[in-house]
C-alpha cells in the first residue's frame, strides 16, 4: 500500500454565484492584489463582472491578463517580476488551468530571491508563499491541489514540472455559473477529461483508499451530469453536477496521480499548444484499452460505477471495451476529433511529446512501470 498523507488544504468552495463573493474570500488575506485573469473571459463579458465585483468591495488590485495558449516560464517570470515590483499581498486567479498555473507561480516564488528558471531547473522553494485565491472557470483543474506546477519551459518549448510548497492555494472556488461561458464542444471535452482524471487516479500505482473513494464518487456524479438520473431524486442541474464531479476528479488526481492521458495532454499542450482537454479526451479511450491488459478488474469496476451496464454473462474485458466505446461515442456525437492525426500532428511530433512526458517525475506513478517507449506506443495507437 502506498503511504497516505491527508492535508486539509485548501478551502474548497463549490457554489452557484460564488464568483460574486470572490472579494469576500480574498480580503482576509491582504489589501493589495494581483488579479491574474484569463483573457478569454473578456470576450464573453465575464471579466467585467469579476472586476466590477472586486471594485465595488473597494479592493486595491491590478489586472495581469497576458496569458498565452500554454502557461510558460517566460509569462510566469514576467508576472512574478511585476508582482514583486508592485508589492502585492496576495494573488487572485480567475480562469482555466493555464491562468491558474501562472498565478500559482507568483504565489509560490514571490518571496524567493531566485527567478522562475532556477525552479524549472530543479530548485525547491523554501520561503513562505503569498496567499492565493483561485476561481476555476472550468469544472476541473488537474494540478491545482498538487505540489507541482506544470509549465512549458520557454527555453526548449517542452513540459516541465516545478516543485512548490504544499497548501499553496488558500481558497479554491468552483462556480457552476462559470460553465455558461463554454461551448457545447468544450463542455464535452472537459467532461471527458474529468472522467479520465478520476479513472487514471483509480488505475494509478499511487492509488489509495481515499483517492479510490473520491474517484468513484466523481464517476458517479459525472455519469449523472452527462446521462441524467433514472429517477427524479437528483434535482441538481447539469452544470452543478459537472462542477461537483470535476472538483472531485481533481481531488482524486491530487491524492493519487495523473495518468498517461493527463500527462501526455500536458506535454502536447506545452510543445504544440493543443488544448489539454481535447488532447486528453482523444487519448483516454486508448489508455482504457492499455490498462485493460493488466488492471482489468479495476477498469471494469470503474466502468460500472460510471454507468456502463454489464451484459448478462459479460466479462470484465467486454465491460472495458464498452467503456472505451462509450467515450468515443461521446466525442463523435459532438463532432470532436477521435484521432491525434486530426490535429495536424505527425508521428515524429509524438516521439518528442513522449520523451517530454517521460522526463517528469509523474512518470513514476502511472498505472504500471512506463517509459517514453510505452507512452509513444499509446500515442501511436491514438494517432
Amino acid at each position: 500500500m502506498s503511504d497516505f498523507v491527508f492535508r486539509v488544504s485548501p478551502n474548497v468552495i463549490v457554489s452557484s454565484y460564488a464568483a460574486s463573493r470572490l472579494g469576500q474570500f480574498a480580503c482576509e488575506y491582504g489589501e493589495r492584489f494581483m488579479l491574474v485573469l484569463d483573457p478569454v473571459l473578456r470576450s464573453v463579458g465575464a471579466a467585467e463582472r469579476i472586476i466590477q465585483g472586486l471594485q465595488e468591495r473597494g479592493m486595491d488590485f491590478f489586472v495581469f491578463d497576458e496569458i498565452p495558449e500554454a502557461a510558460d516560464t517566460a509569462t510566469a517570470e514576467a508576472a512574478l517580476n511585476l508582482a514583486r515590483s508592485s508589492h502585492i499581498q496576495g494573488v487572485i486567479a480567475v480562469g482555466s488551468g493555464k491562468t491558474i498555473e501562472i498565478a500559482r507561480c507568483v504565489a509560490a516564488f514571490f518571496y524567493e530571491d531566485r527567478g522562475i528558471y532556477s525552479f524549472a531547473d530543479g530548485d525547491v522553494p523554501g520561503k513562505k508563499t503569498l496567499p492565493l485565491v483561485a476561481l476555476c472557470t472550468t469544472f476541473r483543474n488537474a494540478a491545482l491541489f498538487t505540489d507541482r506546477i506544470a509549465l512549458c519551459d520557454s527555453r526548449k518549448n517542452a513540459l516541465t514540472l516545478l516543485k512548490v510548497q504544499n497548501g499553496l492555494c488558500k481558497t479554491a472556488v468552483f462556480d457552476p455559473n462559470m460553465c455558461l461561458t463554454l461551448t457545447e464542444k468544450q463542455t464535452e471535452s472537459i467532461a471527458v477529461e474529468s472522467i479520465s482524471l478520476a479513472a487514471e487516479a483509480y488505475f494509478s500505482q499511487k492509488a489509495n483508499f481515499f483517492s479510490d473513494m473520491v474517484a468513484e464518487k466523481s464517476a458517479e456524479v459525472l455519469h449523472l451530469a452527462l446521462d441524467g438520473s433514472p429517477s427524479l431524486t437528483v434535482t441538481a442541474s447539469k452544470e452543478e453536477l459537472l462542477f461537483e464531479g470535476g472538483c472531485l476528479a481533481s481531488l482524486a488526481a491530487s491524492a493519487s496521480s495523473l495518468g498517461p492521458s493527463g500527462l501526455l495532454a500536458l506535454a502536447l499542450n506545452s510543445r504544440f499548444k493543443i488544448g489539454r482537454s481535447l488532447a486528453s479526451s482523444i487519448i483516454f479511450p486508448y489508455v482504457i484499452e492499455f490498462c485493460s491488459k493488466f488492471k482489468i478488474e479495476r477498469v471494469a469496476k470503474f466502468a460500472e460505477i460510471f454507468g456502463i451496464k454489464k451484459e448478462e454473462g459479460g466479462t470484465p474485458e467486454s465491460a472495458a471495451e464498452a467503456f472505451a466505446a462509450n467515450i468515443r461515442e461521446r466525442l463523435a456525437k459532438e463532432n470532436l476529433p477521435l484521432r491525434l492525426k486530426d490535429l495536424s500532428l505527425t508521428i515524429e511530433n509524438l516521439a518528442s511529446v513522449a520523451e517530454d512526458a517521460a522526463s517528469t517525475d509523474w512518470i513514476n506513478f502511472m498505472p504500471c512501470s512506463m517509459n517514453s517507449d510505452t507512452l509513444f506506443e499509446i500515442l501511436k495507437s491514438a494517432y
